[in-house]
């Protein structure tokens, strides 16, 4: 009997471990869906919707690589919590659109996996949660570590960054963070979504 043990713990772990990492990716699927709903209902009534009631957070915008056929909604915030179900808009940077530089950031095996894929003159649409898109042309990446992004949110220009960690392929996070730069190229179109 002792000799099964070893191989039946080992398929055990192999199983919880396996479950964990489906529970994460199926977590994600489900709450882009929630939030979609969500995002659908805040331009509809220009009032912030949560996705559900004890969520600490709303969408404020999505993010579409048409090319890649990607999208994601943004949520309110890079808290742990909220990057848990989407990306983030992070605090104290401008919204899309605005002057200055727009950064979201995304857990690289989740919401921004589709970012490895991007191209220079990818563009990258941002539709904010009052219905307004703006277009971004994906300028260049870079790769930094995370306390020295050399990010100016109050620079002059009317630009986007899209952060995640690094590398793409990593089991565990490190102290790298991959930056895809933008620069806006159209501004402020009005669209609908359907919920």
């Amino acid at each position: 009997m002792p000799r099964f043990l070893a191989p039946l713990l080992l398929a055990l772990l192999g199983l919880i471990l396996f479950g964990q990492g489906a529970y994460i990716h199926a977590k994600a699927l489900l709450a882009q869906v929630l939030l979609e709903r969500a995002f659908s209902k805040t331009i509809a009534t220009g009032h912030p919707t949560k996705p559900w009631s004890w969520a600490d957070t709303w969408p404020v915008a999505r993010i579409e690589v048409k090319r890649l056929d990607a999208s994601t909604i943004v949520l309110a915030g890079s808290s742990g919590q909220a990057l848990a179900f989407g990306p983030g808009h992070l605090e104290l940077t401008p919204d899309a659109g605005e002057r200055g530089v727009a950064v979201y950031s995304a857990h690289r095996d989740t919401h921004f996996r589709f970012l490895k894929d991007v191209v220079i003159e990818d563009a990258i649409d941002i539709t904010r949660s009052d219905g307004k898109t703006f277009r971004y042309r994906a300028d260049r990446s870079s790769v930094v570590r995370f306390d020295a992004s050399g990010i100016d949110p109050l620079s002059n220009g009317y630009e986007l960054v899209l952060s995640t960690c690094w590398p793409f392929d990593a089991l565990t996070s490190g102290p790298e963070r991959y930056l895809l730069h933008a620069t806006m190229i159209e501004s402020g179109s009005s669209r609908m979504t359907t919920p």
